[in-house]
């Protein structure tokens, strides 16, 4: 064989590394490169790597030595040895990634470490490959990354002639459209922080909009706003009142030759921008989102919604907010393909323009919030519709507010007949404080929605599923799964993690976690509780997906947008008629619309000589003034009718109760009679809840006593008794601790035990309660754990493994590694009945990772069946990261028997596979190799 050059043998080893890595995951699409690591990256644990060495030998004609198993990390590592025994130098292994990089496509800059690198990465590999197509004023701008670099780097130039030093804030309150874009990149080429501010929608108030972002240009110590020319003579008006304010621009004063301009990129740790959840109160909150929690929301949306350089991203949504900046432009910037940007006016004049664009472009991922759907069913037209094609359309997004079960229903079947698939319709939640996004629908899965029985919801807030011919279920969509590497968990009043199921304030941690507020440190610490963000939403998990109830604060979501009712209550308070500081404002659900329905309750100062129908007209100017649009209903009150506190703050949620109760509810009675109901009405839930908190604690504790005194009987058993006598008391040890801890268990399939010969059991690992359950229902069948080497270094762990006769495994040291699966093939070949957990570890979230490969060549070599037993509920019980258990049951269902088709490695390969069909079938758990193709035990 003549001898190849270090580019094609590059080619060829990457060749043989996808070969095997597609064995292992034959729906996965991961990037290899020379430098992905081949376990955390590629996920080849040691036994395929065996199986890489051997291909990789045949594949060139050489021997490789044998620390090259134990010593390769990457394929660059498995090259220098290819390259070494072809007599061709290590050296040639640094250069030939060069030849790699000259495909048709480019892969997502994975390891840059800020926005701009992503930005630069694009600009250097493919400049003339379009990013963004804007429609604006009329007209289409496609830009190329190497124009938007261009854009923002003149941007940046400018902003630097202005002074900016690297750090200070600068405020942009523009219109979707080129200038936007420019400014918000060129404010981070030139050291800046960017502070997005939503413009005016009417010019005729622009002096009262600007005016109510004082709150905010003043928390954000901003230097200079960027605004629209029409805005810039009032703008000034601000630096009176924001000390830090130096200057006013507009984007023509920004533009200036980027041509010798050194720009900067940020560090992950560096502060990239400040996404403010509020602008119309007098606290605002700014959310610190760093470079790191950018870059780590975009890869796992990435991930979730399966995103890949073909899709085309349409977006309507205005680049002030979260969705529309992060996931419409920065998303599709890293990942490399484009986006098609449109005006949000335009969209809401003439819904069918974002139907269009869908079809011109051919449009891959699209959406907004609900009533973005509800507004297409009731605006478009058919005619409007008429030669268009939805069928590109692979994921609609709904997300920011309310979701509507029958909205979405309703979108999916009108707009099928355009070719919109099935299952195009995608839930989604997130929230400021976690970058954008936390949890999303797996593409092309059908619409989930839980039909609970809305009584026992109310009063004990566990999510009971309603009876068929309920007449009035609560219907709850599903916001799918949590991103990856990210962990929600959903807690009581006294801070104790619920079961699933179980409805409590919704917690999240994760890498695109914000660090806090800016520069408000008492709103941080009542955000961050022990290490988890508080999202102020009530939820439930069910099997590992996310379940969002309603919010704990009074924040009313309009047509994507956060309003505080306090603004307005005090304005309509300061109307003569209205007494003030007796309004409160609140919504209430509109299915009609398919969102909410702004009300305002407030009390009148006489109840004669008011012009009723003038006053709701005032009330109305208000509303469109401060929030954007009139409300709904205006109830005018007798004195004494809204409900406070005994510091006289309004109670929202109790005016919104009594409003629903009706007009009778709202005549005339004593304050005292209505602070009494009100306070009972307040207390029952307050003492079902702490009665249910004291109920689990109680749980808790008597479970650890049960563990605590049956556990050194457990570990006298094993130091004392045989492995066979052990094997048999084991048994009834397990049934006692859980029947004791009032930990319910169920089997099932139990008939599907081979009686005779040797097999190998392969469970999920779903919680450190899983050996016992298993144990528990299976009894004595002479079994032996393969478990991790870890447990050795503990010595009551170590005590019990031994009395089991538990085979150690090594994860970590590959030579090892393949040495212990040597020892189980051995054992299996003996005849023993191997238990094994294949995911290899545990993790809190609900999933079923993906599965080694060590168990399958075992039962494949020797010729012997594998068992899959599918655990459900242990995970709820007790999580990992907590001794603390929770009342559930644990179910244990057991399939039947699979048997492997031959002896080599693709046959252990597919054996695997059916087993870990048979086990997601059972399981009630969602795969987390789909949610996560490059997700592997470590």
């Amino acid at each position: 064989m003549a001898p190849a050059t270090s580019g094609t043998s590059a080619t060829r080893l990457i060749g043989t590394v996808g070969a095997v890595v597609r064995e292992l995951r034959p729906g996965g699409s991961l990037e290899i490169a020379l430098d992905s690591s081949l376990d955390t990256d590629l996920g080849l644990d040691s036994l395929a790597r065996v199986e890489l060495v051997l291909r990789l030998e045949k594949e060139f004609a050489i021997a490789l030595p044998e620390h090259a198993l134990a010593t390769s990390e990457t394929p660059r590592d498995l090259l220098r040895f290819v390259l070494a025994g072809s007599a061709q130098g290590e050296r040639c292994a640094d250069t030939a990634v060069a030849s790699l990089d000259q495909g048709d496509g480019v892969r997502p800059p994975l390891h840059v470490r800020s926005l701009t690198e992503a930005l630069a990465y694009h600009v250097e590999r493919q400049p003339d490959r379009l990013s963004v197509h804007l429609y604006e004023d009329g007209a289409e701008y496609p830009l190329t990354y190497r124009l938007v670099w261009d854009g923002a780097m003149r941007c940046a130039a400018g902003l630097a002639a202005q002074g900016l030093l690297p750090g200070e804030r600068v405020a942009i309150m523009l219109a979707t459209g080129r200038d936007y874009l420019f400014t918000f990149y060129g404010t981070l080429l030139a050291g800046g922080v960017p502070v997005p501010l939503y413009p005016p929608a009417r010019l005729a108030a622009i002096e009262d909009h600007m005016t109510r972002h004082v709150g905010i240009l003043a928390n954000a110590g901003a230097s200079l706003l960027v605004t629209l020319p029409e805005a810039k003579p009032l703008a000034y008006l601000l630096r009176a009142r924001v000390a830090t304010l130096r200057s006013v621009l507009i984007p023509a004063d920004l533009d200036r030759p980027g041509a010798g301009f050194a720009p900067l990129h940020g560090r992950p740790g560096d502060l990239a921008f400040l996404q403010y959840t509020s602008g119309s109160t007098g606290d605002p909150k700014g959310v610190i989102l760093t470079h790191a929690n950018l870059l780590a929301n975009v890869k796992a949306s990435g991930i979730a919604l399966r995103q890949r350089d073909s899709d085309v991203f349409v977006s309507w949504l205005p680049l002030y907010h979260d969705m529309g900046l992060i996931g419409g432009v920065f998303a599709t910037m890293f990942f490399g393909f484009p986006t098609v940007l449109m005006s949000p006016l335009a969209f809401l004049a003439r819904p069918s323009d974002w139907m269009r664009a869908i079809h011109r472009h051919r449009g891959t991922i699209s959406g907004g919030p609900n009533f973005a759907f509800e507004l297409c069913l009731r605006r478009i037209a058919d005619a409007d519709m008429e030669g268009l094609d939805l069928s590109s359309w692979r994921y609609a997004f709904n997300g920011a507010e309310p979701i509507g079960a029958e909205t979405m229903a309703a979108f999916a079947g009108r707009f099928a007949r355009w070719g919109l698939p099935r299952h195009a319709l995608a839930p989604v939640y997130g929230l400021a404080e976690c970058t954008v996004g936390l949890a999303a629908s797996v593409p092309g899965e059908p619409l989930r929605v839980d039909r609970l029985d809305r009584e026992a919801f109310a009063r004990s807030g566990e999510a009971v599923p309603a009876a068929q011919d309920a007449p009035s279920p609560l219907c709850v969509v599903a916001c799918g799964q949590v991103f990856v590497g990210h962990d929600v968990h959903v807690v009581d009043a006294a801070g104790l993690e619920l079961a699933d199921r179980h409805e409590g304030r919704l917690q999240f941690r994760g890498p695109s976690a914000t660090p806090g507020y800016f520069r408000n440190a008492e709103a941080t610490r009542h955000l961050i509780d022990g290490g988890w963000v508080n999202t102020g939403d009530r939820a439930y998990l069910a099997d590992g997906t996310l379940f969002i109830t309603g919010r704990d604060k009074d924040i009313i979501i309009r047509a994507g947008r956060n309003i505080s009712p306090y603004e307005l209550e005090t304005a309509i308070g300061n109307l003569s008629e209205i007494r003030r500081g007796c309004v409160a404002v609140f919504a209430v659900p509109d299915r009609a619309a398919g969102t909410e329905r702004v009300v305002v309750l407030a009390e009148l100062r006489v109840r004669e000589g008011i012009d009723r129908e003038a006053l709701r007209h005032s009330i109305n100017q208000l509303a469109a003034k401060l929030i954007g649009a009139p409300v709904e209903e205006i109830v005018l009150a007798l004195p004494g009718t809204v409900p406070k506190t005994s510091s006289g703050k309004i109670r929202r949620a109790a005016a919104r109760e009594l409003y629903q109760r009706g007009p009778a509810s709202m005549a005339r009675q004593p304050v005292w009679w209505q602070l009494a109901r009100l306070s009972i009405a307040a207390a029952v839930p307050q003492l079902r809840r702490a009665r249910s908190a004291l109920s689990g604690v109680l749980f808790a504790l008597r479970s650890a006593l049960v563990f605590a005194v049956l556990a050194p009987v457990a570990v006298a058993c094993a130091l004392l008794t045989s492995k066979r006598r052990f094997g048999a008391v084991a048994p009834i040890l397990a049934r006692l601790a859980l029947r004791w801890s009032g930990i319910a268990l169920t089997a099932s399939g139990l008939e599907h035990l081979p009686q005779d010969g040797a097999f190998v059991l392969v469970a999920n690992h779903t919680s450190y309660l899983d050996a016992i359950a298993l144990v528990s229902v299976l009894g004595d069948r002479g079994w032996v754990f393969a478990g991790k080497q870890e447990l050795a270094t503990n010595a009551v762990l170590r005590t019990l493994a031994i009395g089991f006769g538990v085979i150690f495994v090594e994860r970590f040291d590959v030579a090892r590694s393949v040495e212990h699966a040597d020892a189980l093939v051995d054992a299996v070949g003996r005849g023993a009945r191997l238990i094994v957990f294949p995911e290899g570890r545990l993790e809190r979230r609900a999933g079923l990772l993906p599965f080694r490969s060590g168990a399958f060549v075992a039962a494949a070599r020797a010729g012997v069946p594998v068992v899959p037993v599918a655990l459900r509920g242990a995970r709820s019980v007790l999580r990992d990261g907590t001794w603390v258990a929770r009342r559930g049951s644990i179910r244990v269902v057991v399939a039947a028997p699979i048997e492997a088709r031959g002896r080599d490695w693709a046959d252990a390969v597919a054996l695997r596979d059916e087993v870990r069909a048979a086990i997601l079938r059972h399981c009630g758990e969602p795969d987390l190799v789909i949610a996560d193709p490059s997700h592997e035990p470590r």
